[in-house]
């Protein structure tokens, strides 16, 4: 960890003042690397793991520029960009912005499918200085004229990894086109494969290259685990596990397999919430917040839909389905072990899984502790601690939103949940960054955060979750 100081690195006083309302106090080490060229104007290459601190490493140059330029937001063409793979990711991205831009009375929206467009449209016609925004609604608004990228003066790719994994550099690439070839671009991601060194080469101007925690780099304060069992054990280990004090993260492969899982959890009295790509964005905000405010201390996800979720508190991650590849364990296991904090990463392994677990681990460049177990095991109770007296049994969560929203005449009825089902963003904390409504002096309307700050205990999300 760095021994600087925000202010040793050049941030505006007003903007560290912000940061330390938050208890962010020391840069980390990807800030410490980036923040003097990028508060100097230069195009930058980040690489870092995920929860490594990327998020202000580019929020805080992106603001001090705004404030120093002399431009000012117009209807229609936001002064800046920011592009994310997911929504879950750019409204953490506009809660992490707001008390930035709060103090430095500027303006933002946020983007995405899935919501109305209405409050988008409505937002960006009253002008935004900073625009976060997912790369197929972005383009969308832009075919109708709803949005112009002619006068961003700085433009930033998060997580441009994982906008290459899921098919958006085309579209990265369109949008890119359209923004000033004089601006200022930083570009941050976990690796430099699958593609991201076309978006470099082509997009960056002798930009400058900082790598801190990247991908492959250890976390000394993450174990890693993986437990050998019989396919028949696999649910009673998992709600053991799951039942102790604390948050944790289930990751399956499959969509089915996360809804099929949250359910028999909730079954076994683990309060769990899914979170995978078929539910609607209403159920989706509904259980991210119930999962941030701990009214369910497990979350079951997918690889896609859990990239967005920034909480320093999991503290164990459970592979219930080992990923087929590397990058996508090292994403899954970068959700623990955030902002110096310690975490338990632990695969379940099956007989047949043996070979493909080993060459996975390997892969990630990871040491992990092999044990075969089975219910009663005291690794069990090792790797997922209770309290003397044992844990209260707690309210399960109850599922309300069908599997599959019933077929109306003529068709549309799928169309409707994708929506859901109300043609607007949701109006729910979580959803804030969607209602596009932007306000003057705050940094996004409805902010995600609100949601996040409502639970008590200590299982709420801290407030350097997005560093």
């Amino acid at each position: 960890m760095s021994t600087r100081s925000f202010a040793d690195l050049g941030v505006p006083t007003r903007l560290t003042d912000a940061l330390h309302s938050r208890g962010i106090l020391t840069p980390t080490p990807i800030q410490a690397a980036t923040l003097p060229d990028s508060l100097a104007g230069r195009d930058v290459l980040g690489r870092g793991r995920t929860g490594s601190g990327k998020t202000y490493a580019f929020l805080l140059p992106l603001v001090a520029r705004l404030t120093d330029s002399p431009s000012r937001r117009g209807a229609k063409r936001p002064r800046s960009l920011i592009l994310a793979p997911t929504r879950e990711l750019a409204g953490q991205i506009a809660e992490s912005l707001q008390p930035l831009a709060q103090v430095a009375g500027l303006r933002s929206t946020t983007v995405f499918g899935g919501v109305g467009k209405g409050p988008q449209i409505r937002a960006l016609s009253a002008g935004v200085d900073v625009l976060i925004a997912c790369p197929g609604r972005l383009e969308d608004l832009m075919s109708t004229g709803d949005v112009m990228l002619d006068a961003v003066e700085v433009t930033i790719l998060d997580e441009a990894d994982h906008m290459a994994d899921l098919g958006f550099l085309p579209g990265v690439k369109r949008i890119m086109d359209r923004t000033p070839r004089t601006g200022q671009r930083m570009l941050f991601s976990a690796t430099l494969d699958g593609g991201i060194d076309v978006l470099v080469r082509k997009y960056l101007t002798n930009p400058v290259s900082h790598s801190a925690d990247s991908a492959q780099s250890p976390v000394s304060t993450m174990e890693h685990h993986v437990l050998h069992i019989a396919g028949t054990d696999r649910l009673d280990v998992l709600a053991d596990l799951a039942s102790a004090p604390g948050r944790s993260l289930v990751f399956t492969r499959t969509k089915h397999g996360a809804k099929k899982l949250a359910k028999q959890l909730n079954g076994r009295g683990v309060p769990a919430v899914e979170l995978h790509g078929n539910l609607a964005q209403n159920a989706r905000t509904r259980n991210l917040e119930a999962f941030h405010s701990g009214r369910a201390a497990t979350l079951v996800a997918t690889d896609i839909a859990a990239r967005g979720i920034h909480v320093d508190d999991v503290g164990l991650v459970i592979h219930a389905d080992p990923p087929v590849e590397h990058k996508a364990y090292l994403h899954r296991s970068g959700r623990t072990a955030r902002a110096g904090a310690s975490g338990r990463v632990v695969t379940l392994m099956t007989d047949e899984q043996q070979r493909d677990v080993r060459a996975l681990t390997k892969a990630a460049g990871v040491t992990a502790t092999t044990t075969r177990v089975a219910v009663g095991h005291p690794l069990l109770t090792e790797l997922a601690p209770r309290p003397a007296g044992g844990v209260a049994p707690q309210a399960p969560i109850v599922f309300d939103t069908p599997a599959q929203p019933q077929r109306r005449s003529g068709g549309n009825g799928g169309g409707r949940r994708q929506g859901s089902g109300s043609g607007r963003s949701s109006g729910s904390p979580r959803s804030g960054a969607g209602r596009g409504q932007a306000s003057s002096g705050r940094g996004q309307a409805g902010s995600p955060g609100r949601g996040q700050r409502s639970g008590g205990g200590s299982r709420r999300g801290s407030a350097t979750a997005a560093r």
